[in-house]
């Protein structure tokens, strides 16, 4: 810096960057699906000169960006939102599945919702309760690293989900995104069991507690089991809307102050589901807030953070204090999913008997009868076990 004399501006030149944009083919003997953007990145591309991420959403940019996606369906698109995914809310939520009713009800073959990855898991929770009895697949789908990176995952991710939106006889709810780390083929995870669990890995979602709907491949769709909802002729969905959004979630911690759950208390919440250690457990200091909390008619639920597992409040006498303050356990439901289903619920109802029923009772594969015996083996991205699990399939 002391070598530089002098500094004068002579001008600047604004670089204006478009993606190269072809009509997209319209053929009449495929399928139309529905691509609805809330602001994760699906296609698009740096651009090197100004150092801004460009999207692609018109059906033209995707054509230029995603060839491939021409040989699949007539695509349309429509930007709902555009706004990071932590920014998703009951608001992004309720206009999304208002968005949906009404391209089912106008004749899509299947819905893809462009997402981004980070809070994907929750608007898919939320989607499978506020979208009920889908006759058609609702796809919704990210990508880990953008379109202008070597290792991006963002064209397969997006070729995958507009298949099974259009092709697919799954009519539910879906995450897909990258199977192992090659790009072999996606997974389809069920909205209310699948969860982000890496940060910047390609096969970051997985599917906790259960195994994954089916395999994606070029020329095929592999079940992984047989009880999905089926694809229907008719155009009947169930929107319901509804959230109450005086819902918290709390992750459990050694030492845990009760000021946390009194703070919810004195703000007026409804809800409170806690992510508790091993089979459901927090501390003794806790007791009298959560007993004071369900006193004032709040409703409080118990999960594990493990992830994996059940809740077991009956085995130790501290899951059993606990519940005689009035907590209720949650089965095997994932916290987050929890969380958006008791916002739902007390959409629903504020009577807590009526409120236990909605929550205890299974809408969407979020509480299953068990887990798979080797589940917690099948982590779905290409090690030993998974590759003997997806064997037994692919014959």
């Amino acid at each position: 810096m002391e070598t530089i004399q002098s500094i004068k501006n002579l001008g600047r030149k604004e670089a204006h960057y478009k993606i190269p944009e072809k009509e997209f083919p319209f053929d009449p003997k495929k399928p139309m699906v529905k691509l609805l953007g809330t602001g994760g990145t699906i296609a698009s591309r740096l651009d090197y000169r100004t150092g801004a991420v460009i999207p692609a959403f018109s059906p033209g940019e995707l054509y230029g960006s995603v060839p491939e996606l021409a040989d699949i369906c007539n695509l349309e698109t429509e930007k709902l939102y555009g706004v990071f995914s932590e920014n998703m809310g009951p608001e992004q939520w309720r206009g999304t599945a208002e968005a949906i009713g009404r391209e089912i009800e106008k004749g899509a073959s299947g819905i893809v919702i462009g997402h981004g990855t980070d809070t994907m898991h929750h608007t898919s929770a939320i989607l499978s309760f506020m979208v009920q009895d889908s006759p058609v697949p609702i796809v919704m789908v990210g990508s880990q690293r953008s379109s202008d990176r070597p290792s991006s995952d963002a064209a397969i991710n997006l070729i995958n989900a507009t298949r099974t939106a259009a092709e697919s006889d799954f009519a539910e709810v879906m995450v897909c995104m990258f199977g192992p780390t090659s790009d072999q083929y996606g997974l389809l995870h069920r909205g209310t069991r699948v969860r982000k669990m890496h940060s910047s890995y390609r096969s970051t979602f997985r599917t906790i507690g259960d195994i994954p709907l089916a395999i994606v491949e070029k020329d095929r769709f592999i079940p992984l089991r047989e009880d999905y909802k089926r694809r229907r002729g008719d155009r009947k969905v169930k929107i319901n809307t509804a959230f109450d959004e005086r819902v918290s979630i709390v992750y459990y911690y050694p030492n845990m102050k009760p000021d946390i759950i009194e703070s919810l208390i004195d703000h007026d919440y409804k809800g409170i589901i806690i992510a508790g250690t091993g089979l459901g457990h927090v501390n003794k200091p806790l007791y009298p807030s959560l007993k004071r909390a369900c006193d004032r008619g709040i409703h409080v639920y118990m999960t594990v953070q493990t992830l994996w597992g059940f809740v077991q409040m009956y085995v130790y006498d501290t899951g059993r204090d606990i519940m005689d303050l009035g907590v209720i356990p949650a089965a095997n439901m994932l916290p987050e999913t929890a969380y958006v289903k008791l916002g739902w619920a007390l959409g629903q109802s504020q009577d807590r008997e009526e409120v236990k029923k909605i929550m205890l009772t299974p809408l969407a594969g979020e509480i299953t009868e068990r887990e798979p015996h080797n589940g917690y083996l099948i982590l779905q991205g290409g090690i030993p076990e998974v590759e003997d699990f997806i064997s037994r399939y692919k014959k």
